[in-house]
């Protein structure tokens, strides 16, 4: 399944965007993108309704971006993989569904690509598509529910409730295929506590090397290494999949900001302020001085 690392868009504040119209994500707290957790819950259960089944978490970004696996490992995940790569950087969402279809590419034998409708830092809901249209697989959006998989005359095929406008309709679709969650769909399970004492310090290889003791609750001295160390060696399940472009056999041309045409032009920060009330009729007069004030002070508009 896909899933993002995302900065949580409650804690905005003036640091949140780069000057070259990135999102600064070290200014912000990051969090397990919500609508992907939706999904993640319908992956689960697809899993637990076919044995022998399993879910591997897919994720893009810096190496602190291993926490998304982790939590889903500690949901009930079997695996994850790590792209990141400083050529993954800054790319808008035909960047980002380009190093995603390399990487499903190289996983290989895939049945469902599952993921959240879209993501709270760029609300496009472009990638899961886009993702589809480059692996040429059929997909679904805005998926309520997936009823479950079944075998027809040869062809699987998956079955699921989606929300369309006026309604809801249950579609079928043969695999493999794309399918997007919208975060109405239920809500993900808790964190195992077994799989958490499992997978707890589980990490990449950068992410261990950046921070080396930042899983040991008594740091070694400087110079020593991780007294975790011998746990890599004996539980090789604890070393998540990282990968970058080459590992992916990717274009650089097309990953990251030089894959990007989504350029940002300019940001502002709008800082809302308290100010003397008015009392308003329901005059024209009064209601088009309002939306005239409100297009001066660039509220709307």
């Amino acid at each position: 399944m896909l899933a993002k690392q995302v900065p949580d868009t409650r804690n905005v504040g003036k640091d949140a965007m780069t000057a070259e119209g990135t999102v600064n994500r070290a200014a912000l707290p990051a969090i397990f993108n919500p609508e992907d957790l939706n999904a993640l819950e319908q992956a689960l259960r697809l899993k637990e309704q076919n044995p022998g089944s399993t879910v591997g978490i897919l994720t893009m970004g810096p190496p602190r971006a291993g926490e998304i696996i982790r939590q889903g490992l500690y949901r009930g995940a079997d695996t994850g993989w790590l792209l990141t790569d400083r050529l993954f950087a800054g790319a808008d969402t035909l960047a980002t569904s380009y190093a995603l279809a390399t990487a499903i590419k190289k996983i290989g034998d895939v049945d469902i690509v599952i993921g959240g409708r879209q993501a709270i830092d760029g609300d496009t809901a472009q990638v899961g598509p886009q993702v589809a249209q480059k692996l040429g697989l059929n997909q679904v959006t805005y998926v309520e529910e997936v009823k479950g998989v079944e075998e027809v005359n040869g062809v699987k095929k998956v079955t699921v409730k989606r929300v369309i406008d006026g309604g809801v309709e249950t579609v079928e679709a043969p695999l493999p295929v794309v399918l997007t969650v919208n975060g109405s769909a239920a809500p993900c399970r808790p964190q195992n506590a077994k799989l958490v004492m499992k997978y707890k310090r589980a990490t990449c290889p950068m992410e261990r090397s950046l921070t080396p003791n930042s899983l040991t609750p008594n740091p070694s001295p400087v110079g020593e290494g991780n007294s975790y160390d011998y746990l890599y060696e004996e539980r090789p399940y604890l070393t998540l999949n990282q990968w970058s472009v080459a590992d992916v056999d990717g274009d650089v041309a097309q990953c990251g900001l030089s894959g990007s045409p989504t350029k940002v032009k300019a940001i502002k920060n709008i800082v809302f302020q308290a100010k003397e009330s008015k009392t308003l009729t329901a005059s024209d007069a009064d209601i088009e001085g309002m939306i005239k004030e409100l297009l001066d002070e660039k509220i709307i508009g």
